[in-house]
Parts: C-alpha cells; sequence; structure tokens
C-alpha cells in the first residue's frame, strides 16, 4: 500500500496547513471539492509577487509595472498549455466559475438565444450551471430542459433523441458532478450538441484540477473553472472560450481596461480576451494559479487522476462496510472523480460534519449549491468526502472510525 499512495506522502511537507491541530488532534481535510489547501511554493509566489513587483498591468511603462504585466500574462499561457487552448486569446480570467459561466450566459446567450429555443442541462449540475440559463430561459422565453440520471449516477443518454428534432441552441453540462462525484462522456455529449447545433458550456470545475483535460480533442465551446480547486487562490477562475465566439461576444462588464478608445457617447472595446476584464484584474491570483499549475504539471495530470482513483476506491470499500452508509453515484472509482457524498441512516449531515469536526476531521455537509439533485435523490442534504493529492489512506481509516464512534454515539 505504501508504494501505490507514495504520492501523498511525498507531497504533505508542502502543505503547511497540514500540520496544524484542530481541537488537540492532527487536521484531516476532506473538503478539497470544496477548495483546496496551497502548497508553500504558491504562497511564496503570491508573497513573491506582492514584495517586488506589485503594481498594475497593462497600464505603467516603469519596471515593476512591466514585470507584473509580463506575470499576468504569462500565468494566461501557463492556463493555456495545460488545457491544450490554441492561444492564450482564448483565455479570459474571471473570478471563479460561476462568474466565467454567467459571461457566457449575458455575453452570448443574450444575443443568440431567441424565444422558443431550447436551452438543454442536466439534473446534476451546481448552481452555477443552472441558475445562470434559468435566467437566461426567462430574459428570453426560451425552454429549459434535462437530462436526468439513472439510480446510479449515470447521465440517460437516451434521452439526448427526445430533442434531436428541437431548437436546441446551447447544451451546459457539467463534466464532473460535485454531488455524484460522475464523470460525464464530455466527448460524446459534445458530439451530439454539433449534430443539433448547439453551442457546448462545460463546467470543469471538478475536472481540470483532477484530470488530463484538452478543449481541442474534446472540441467544446466554452469551459469554466476556479483556480482555488486547483492549489491556487481564491478570487481567479478561468473561462476558456474558442476565439471566434469571443470575437462575436459582447462584454457584459465595462469600465477601464477593457476599451481601446472612448469619447462622450461611444466606446471601441479592446481585443480579445481583454475586452472581458474590466477594471484592474486579480493579478495576486494569476500569479498563484500560474504557481499551481506549475506544480501539477510537475507531477504531471495523468499521476493526480491515478492517485485519486486508487483512493477514492479504497474510500468507497471503508463507507460500503459501515452498516447504515448510504452513498451517492457510481460503485465504480474510475467513473468518477475524487469524492463521495452519503448518508448515515437516522443521523442529519450536519451532525456528522460536527461531530467529526470534534476529531480534527473536515467535511462537507448540506445540499452543496446542488439542491435539485439532492431533490431528485431524495433527500434534502448529504455528507461529503472529497480528496486531493496531499489525502493519504490513513486520513479515511480515522473518517471510518471516527463515523463508527458517531453511530454509537447517536445511537443508530
Amino acid at each position: 500500500m505504501k508504494e501505490v499512495f507514495e504520492l501523498g506522502n511525498r507531497v504533505r511537507e508542502d502543505f503547511p496547513i497540514l500540520k496544524r491541530l484542530v481541537k488537540g488532534k492532527p487536521l484531516v481535510y476532506l473538503d478539497s471539492a470544496a477548495t483546496t489547501q496551497k502548497p508553500i511554493r504558491v504562497i511564496e509566489a503570491i508573497k513573491n509577487y506582492y514584495e517586488k513587483f506589485n503594481a498594475n498591468v497593462h497600464r505603467g511603462v516603469y519596471s515593476i509595472a512591466e514585470e507584473s504585466t509580463a506575470a499576468y500574462e504569462e500565468a494566461r499561457e501557463k492556463v493555456a498549455r495545460l488545457i491544450n487552448a490554441r492561444s492564450p486569446r482564448e483565455i479570459v480570467f474571471t473570478r471563479n466559475a460561476t462568474e466565467a459561466i454567467n459571461l457566457v450566459m449575458y455575453g452570448w446567450g443574450q444575443k443568440n438565444v431567441q424565444q422558443g429555443d431550447v436551452l438543454l442541462t442536466t439534473e446534476m449540475e451546481h448552481h452555477s450551471n443552472l441558475l445562470p440559463w434559468q435566467t437566461l430561459s426567462k430574459l428570453k422565453g426560451a425552454d429549459l430542459r434535462f437530462i436526468g440520471f439513472d439510480e446510479e449516477g449515470l447521465l440517460k443518454l437516451e434521452e439526448l433523441d427526445n430533442y434531436k428534432n428541437k431548437s436546441v441552441r446551447l447544451f451546459a453540462f457539467t463534466l464532473a458532478s460535485n454531488v455524484l462525484g460522475t464523470i460525464n462522456p464530455a466527448y460524446e455529449l459534445v458530439k451530439y450538441a454539433k449534430e443539433v447545433g448547439a453551442i457546448t458550456v462545460v463546467d470543469a470545475a471538478q475536472a481540470v484540477p483532477h484530470m488530463l483535460i484538452d478543449v481541442q480533442q474534446l472540441d467544446c465551446d466554452f469551459m469554466a473553472f476556479s483556480g482555488h480547486k486547483m492549489l491556487g487562490p481564491m478570487g481567479i477562475g478561468v473561462l476558456y472560450g474558442k476565439e471566434k465566439l469571443l470575437e462575436e461576444m459582447e462584454p457584459f462588464m465595462v469600465g477601464g481596461e477593457m476599451v481601446k478608445a472612448v469619447n462622450f457617447r461611444s466606446s471601441e472595446w479592446n481585443d480579445i480576451p481583454w475586452k472581458f476584464e474590466a477594471g484592474t484584474p486579480n493579478v495576486e491570483g494569476a500569479v498563484g494559479l500560474a504557481a499551481a499549475i506549475d506544480y501539477l504539471q510537475r507531477i504531471g495530470m495523468d499521476a493526480v487522476r491515478k492517485y485519486e482513483i486508487k483512493l477514492t476506491e479504497y474510500a468507497l470499500d471503508k463507507l460500503v462496510r459501515i452498516d447504515g452508509v448510504i452513498y451517492y453515484g457510481p460503485k465504480s472509482p474510475e467513473q468518477r472523480c475524487g469524492l463521495v457524498s452519503f448518508n448515515l441512516k437516522g443521523i442529519h449531515s450536519h451532525d456528522i460534519a460536527t461531530l467529526l469536526d470534534k476529531d480534527g476531521i473536515a467535511i462537507r455537509a448540506g445540499h452543496h449549491c446542488a439542491m435539485p439533485l439532492h431533490n431528485r435523490l431524495g433527500i434534502l442534504a448529504s455528507a461529503r468526502i472529497s480528496f486531493y493529492i496531499y489525502n493519504i489512506p490513513s486520513e479515511i481509516d480515522l473518517l471510518a472510525k471516527s463515523l463508527e464512534k458517531i453511530k454509537k454515539l447517536l445511537g443508530t
């Protein structure tokens, strides 16, 4: 087992927060789907930025302003290489995946969606990839429709046939569910969208940090993800969009930085991607994200994925041995990303999370910004454990031991 899980043991020293105690016990952090912890290289990169070349980008001709601009644009190039975009021009920095999807909704959707068009999505979406399309359907009089999932948490692909003769204008789907863990067949879904003439919007917040993504091979139109879920700082997100589509879109935020020329009555927008980045950008976030990408690429995204499969397999095996545990999503760890949502019979997920915290174990509890999905499962909430490269089997052992203790304490 030691060899199988060597990666986690090797990298843990790089994460200072894992050395702290919570309520007198070592921190066991199992909430990386919400946000990941940061390696010292990312922390030092941000510190170095503020200590040595903190200045506003694209505006100054003095040395540290040019250094700041270079670092910001180098981060864009690193993101482009990470997902194999054709050009850094296809990478727009946002605050998070939520803002990236809203940018598509306002910038592309308002211009291209007409009354009666079908906006297609799935029943397993995070609110970030649902509420924008609810809003667009109301604004434009479009018909919002959903592809369901089966009892194992896999999409019912046969339901796609119901929309082949409809005016499907947009197909928005998650690449990996933040509740079920399901990794959806993205290539098949994009191919379907092309056949019906729909634009694709891929929520990859739970995918880009965990596996190798190639947007050219996938051929999606838009993809959104967040830096803080992949070892980077909070407040930096990414929208990938095909260059032609971005060129045709209108910005949904206007002001400084995103213009070429302004007079009292009209303005000329800047080139892409800068026309979508109004105001002072999050340079710190871009610098930190670049350092996070460097860190992950040294490990290799294939290695990250293989490690998480083994860790998820280990966790599923431990959970099914606990009487009263019900988990949601695919049985096969190869079909899911590194998270497991579950419930313990007779105990509310919030109580589970509160009691686990007494043992220093941090997990997520609630609806995970996916209330309709939970309604579809017939539950109000769930407990969720999620992993990253710094987690190790002994932490899952501690979780299982603590869950057994909770069962005895609450008499279930």
